[in-house]
C-alpha cells in the first residue's frame, strides 16, 4: 500500500515560539525549516510512501520543499491547522481517490524512513489511526484508509481528541524518531540524542545546548 503523506507547515516567521529559550527570533524561523526539510527527506525516503504534499503558504518553504520532491497545497482555508490538513487531504484525494492519506507532523527532524513504514503498515489495518508524540498527549501521525475521511484533532490533548473521534491508537515500539517532534528546548535535545537530518544538524550547531 502506498500512501500520500500531508505535512502542515505554518509561515516560518510564526513557527517554534516555545523554542525561544534556545533558539532567538532570527534562528528559530531557519530551524523550524530545517525540521521540516529533515522531515520531508525521511519521508520522500520512506518505501511506503507514493507522494508528500506540503500545504503552507510560506513561499520560502515551499521552494524550499518543493526542491525536495513535495508537492506544494496552498493554505487556501486560513482556518488553522485541522482544516489546512482537511483541505489538503481533499486535494490529493481528488486525483488519486484510491490512495490512503497520513497526515504527518513537519518536526519530526529525527525520523527514519523505515520507522515512519512501519507505522503506515500498522495504520493500514484500521479505518483511521494514529500515533501519539513522543509525550504521549499529541499526536504526530493519522492516518485515514481510502474512502475514510481524515478528520483532523491536531492541537492540544489531540491524543485524546483522536481516540474520542474513533481512531485506532498504535501502540508500537521502536518507533521512536516517528515520536519525536520538537516544540521545546527538551524536545530538541530529545531529537539531537536520536540522531538527527543535515539540515537540523547545521542548525542546531549554530545553537548553545546544554548536553549536545
Amino acid at each position: 500500500m502506498q500512501w500520500i503523506v500531508v505535512i502542515p507547515l505554518k509561515p516560518l516567521a510564526r513557527a517554534k515560539s516555545r523554542l525561544a529559550d534556545t533558539a532567538d527570533d532570527g534562528l528559530r524561523p531557519g530551524l523550524a525549516l530545517a525540521f521540516a526539510q529533515d522531515t520531508v527527506a525521511a519521508v520522500l525516503a520512506c518505501a511506503a510512501v507514493r507522494d508528500v504534499a506540503v500545504v503552507t503558504d510560506d513561499a520560502v518553504a515551499g521552494r524550499e520543499l518543493a526542491a525536495l520532491g513535495a508537492g506544494i497545497v496552498p493554505d487556501e482555508p486560513g482556518g488553522g491547522l485541522n482544516a489546512a490538513l482537511a483541505h489538503a487531504a481533499a486535494v490529493v484525494r481528488a486525483s488519486r481517490p484510491e490512495s490512503p492519506v497520513a497526515a504527518l507532523n513537519a518536526d519530526l527532524p529525527a525520523l527514519r524512513p523505515r520507522e515512519l513504514a512501519r507505522v503506515l503498515d500498522a495504520a493500514a489495518q484500521f479505518p483511521r489511526a494514529f500515533l501519539p508524540d513522543a509525550a504521549a498527549i499529541g499526536t504526530t501521525l493519522l492516518a485515514a484508509a481510502p474512502g475514510r475521511e481524515l478528520r483532523p484533532a491536531f492541537g492540544t490533548d489531540s491524543r485524546a481528541r483522536h481516540r474520542a473521534s474513533g481512531a485506532a491508537e498504535l501502540r508500537l515500539d521502536a518507533v521512536d524518531s516517528v515520536r519525536q517532534d520538537v516544540d521545546t528546548g527538551d524536545d530538541l535535545r530529545a531529537a539531537l540524542a536520536l540522531g538527527v537530518g543535515p539540515c537540523t544538524a547545521a542548525m542546531a550547531a549554530r545553537l548553545l545546548i546544554p548536553g549536545q
